[in-house]
């Protein structure tokens, strides 16, 4: 993450995605991070991931807490880089309508498309998955787990894996194997067949996996997959989970009980060697849970159903209610140091950028109501308008953006996903 190396182009498009103020690899590359505390933790989180994996344990993670603007999603790409250094496959989820954190269908889907790993340009999990050597220990542990009662995965799974093993002379199957672990389509029929063409038509009885649970099951057995293939696990980085506040109050508490999920807090969490770090705005706890009415009302809403699974998601949806009050980190604000240090290196790659000589601005002292972005957006817009209008005289106005915590029906809407009974097919 040197900002010497980086290319006149690079440091133009850093300083775009700074003013813009969506942080990017080039945008961290330039100005680094300055949460020492997260980012120790998040080290440590990282190699605890590993001999947690050995124990069938999911390593415990970490939500992170600040304002609008205060640098969770910069910090969050930062916590990107950092896995992917470490030799992790890194997915970024950012919570929005297309991906609700209530509903794993899409949850998973977006963590597949988004999968990043070292020296992995393509679909991160179909091609982890062609790197699969089946003579190697971690492939023999693998394999045992997926194909054990004690995993809780579909059938599906152990089948697909020795087929995916057994048939690799056949590209076009092995390629609709890989496909389904990625959450493609897969029939039920044409499982079965590759077992009978194999010899072992009888070794699993192969069901309908209901379609909530199947994205589930994919992400616990994908997040070994990739240990089995050499990395070290998968790192989980789901950012904006404030959005949940526009949801009715059923899917926040359906979002809280995944939030717990995600974070490890679930007692016998499957999710061996998968760990994961959310952003959530830090008033969320008073605005929502407080003065909406969440921490005394979501319980009760969901016990009245009176079945086992909402008296589970009820138990689930106090836990992450819980780690949001009290077990969240907080972004720490910008002090007088960091923000000299700060526009000192803005300062440098804004002339490197351009070549010319940026003029000395006025660093304001630190407030504990503006934010590092409030900052950065500042001095590169009026460095850009004194390259661009030399001479002129430049007034730059600042309007503070809140969060809106109001429901919104347009976000409640789940995947709408049928199974054929006879093939397996999901059909969105």
């Amino acid at each position: 993450m040197n900002p010497q190396e980086m290319t006149t182009e690079d440091l133009r498009r850093a300083l775009e995605a700074l003013r813009n103020g969506v942080p990017n690899r080039d945008a961290v590359r330039v100005l680094g991070c300055g949460q020492i505390q997260i980012v120790d933790r998040f080290r440590a989180q990282l190699e605890s991931v590993p001999e947690s994996a050995k124990i069938g344990r999911q390593t415990r993670g970490m939500l992170v807490a600040g304002d609008f603007g205060s640098g969770k999603s910069h910090l969050l790409e930062y916590l990107k880089h950092l896995a992917l250094e470490a030799n992790f496959v890194c997915s970024t989820i950012v919570i929005s309508k297309e991906t609700p954190l209530f509903d794993p269908v899409k949850l998973f889907a977006t963590a597949a498309e988004a999968a990043m790993a070292p020296n992995i340009t393509g679909d991160a999990i179909e091609e982890i998955a062609m790197q699969l050597d089946t003579s190697t220990h971690r492939y023999g542990e693998f394999f045992r787990w997926a194909d054990s009662a004690e995993s809780g995965i579909s059938t599906l799974f152990p089948a697909t894996l020795l087929l995916h093993e057994r048939l690799g002379s056949d590209p076009e199957r092995s390629d609709q194997i890989r496909s389904f672990w990625a959450g493609g389509a897969l029939p039920i029929a044409d499982v079965r067949a590759g077992m009978r063409q194999i010899g072992l038509g009888s070794t699993y009885q192969l069901r309908v996996t209901p379609a909530k649970v199947l994205p589930l099951h994919r992400f616990q057995f994908v997040s070994r997959m990739f240990q089995a293939a050499g990395y070290s696990g998968w790192v989980l980085l789901i950012d904006e989970v404030e959005l949940i506040a526009r949801y009715s109050r059923l899917q926040r508490a359906k979002s809280y009980a995944e939030l717990a999920r995600w974070l490890g807090l679930v007692e016998s969490s499957p999710n061996a060697g998968l760990t994961a770090v959310a952003a959530i705005t830090v008033d969320f706890d008073a605005k929502v849970l407080g003065e909406i009415g969440d921490r005394e009302r979501v319980a009760p809403l969901l016990e009245r159903r009176e079945t086992d699974e909402y008296r589970l998601i009820a138990s689930r949806a106090e836990t992450g209610m819980r780690e949001i009050e009290r077990g969240s980190v907080h972004l720490m604000p910008p002090e007088n140091e960091s923000l000299r240090e700060t526009y000192a290196v803005l300062k440098r790659i804004h002339a490197d950028a351009y070549q010319w000589q940026p003029a000395d601005l006025p660093t304001a002292r630190t407030s504990i109501t503006r934010q590092m972005r409030s900052y950065v957006r500042r001095w590169i817009n009026e460095w850009d308008l004194q390259r661009l209008y030399p001479g002129e005289s430049l007034d730059t106005v600042e309007t503070e953006l809140r969060v809106d915590y109001s429901e919104s029906a347009e976000l409640e809407e789940e995947s709408d996903v049928s199974v054929n009974e006879q093939t397996g097919d999901f059909r969105s």
